[in-house]
């Protein structure tokens, strides 16, 4: 069953945004014996973060409650799972990314399955480069009265973690259009990606990027050589003029950054 409120499972929970959204407390005064495990964000896929836009990446998880406690003591706000890292555990949970909006299905009297999303805003929640790494996972958890009231609350380790990359973005030119056959055809553009310090996308240096080809009425295409960008990201190579076709580059990644794929340029071959 899955209500609202205090009664059943938890309904529909609004959390933190981002950002300085939860209070940890100063002094774990006692704990609250909430369990928080099963983490998943965004179907264990990493999470690629452009400049501007926002994203709301899916989380599901478990929420365990202590002896004597039923799903019909969870208020909203009994676990506020949240993403951190290079802190200490409480800090995270003052700075970290959190939850927006989540429901709970009671499984069983003390253990309700929830899913929802987090909500990140690069232009506020990402403050460094830096942050594009592997991302731990907290809780804030509060243990309610079944009168009513808060009774304790606390910051605890959940399972799982989640992976922050920059989004990359690539463009392709090929000319001359049209060409001769058997002609030299030269194929620019540049790869950048996601700047969270500037708030801009600056070029990628020394990075691998596949030059592709598409015969016209071909569904697939095939790579023609791998070409490495210069300081500024900016690409640049040649090749011989054959039939028509489509020429893209495409980048496949890395750590801390997403594939790009630029969108094809076509070439007339007479």
């Amino acid at each position: 069953m899955k209500t609202s409120g205090r009664t059943g499972a938890v309904g529909v929970v609004v959390g933190a945004l981002a950002l300085s959204a939860f209070t940890a407390p100063a002094a774990q005064a006692a704990s609250t014996g909430i369990k928080v495990s099963r983490v998943v964000v965004n179907g264990g896929k990493p999470i690629v973060v452009g400049t501007t836009d926002e994203k709301e990446p899916s989380i599901t998880f478990r929420v365990t409650l202590p002896s004597g406690y039923t799903s019909a003591n969870m208020w909203p706000w009994t676990a506020r799972p949240f993403l951190y890292h290079g802190t200490t555990l409480a800090k995270g949970a003052e700075n970290g990314l959190g939850a927006v909006m989540y429901t709970c299905d009671a499984t069983t009297p003390r253990i309700a399955d929830c899913e929802g999303s987090l909500y990140i805003d690069p232009r506020y929640g990402l403050r460094s480069n830096n942050d594009a790494t592997t991302w731990k996972i907290g809780a804030l958890t509060q243990l309610w009265k079944p009168s009513g009231g808060l009774k304790t609350e606390q910051v605890v380790t959940a399972s799982g973690t989640a992976q922050l990359k920059r989004w990359a973005k690539v463009t392709v030119n090929a000319s001359p259009e049209p060409v001769k056959k058997g002609k030299t055809i030269t194929v620019t553009g540049s790869l950048k990606r996601a700047d969270w310090a500037k708030h801009t996308y600056t070029g990628v240096g020394g990075a691998s990027v596949k030059l592709q080809f598409r015969k016209k009425g071909s569904s697939t295409y095939s790579t023609v050589k791998t070409v490495k960008t210069g300081s500024t990201g900016a690409l640049k190579t040649t090749v011989k003029a054959s039939v028509d076709g489509y020429w893209r580059w495409s980048y496949g990644g890395s750590s801390t950054t997403g594939t790009a794929t630029a969108k094809a340029d076509f070439v007339d071959v007479r």
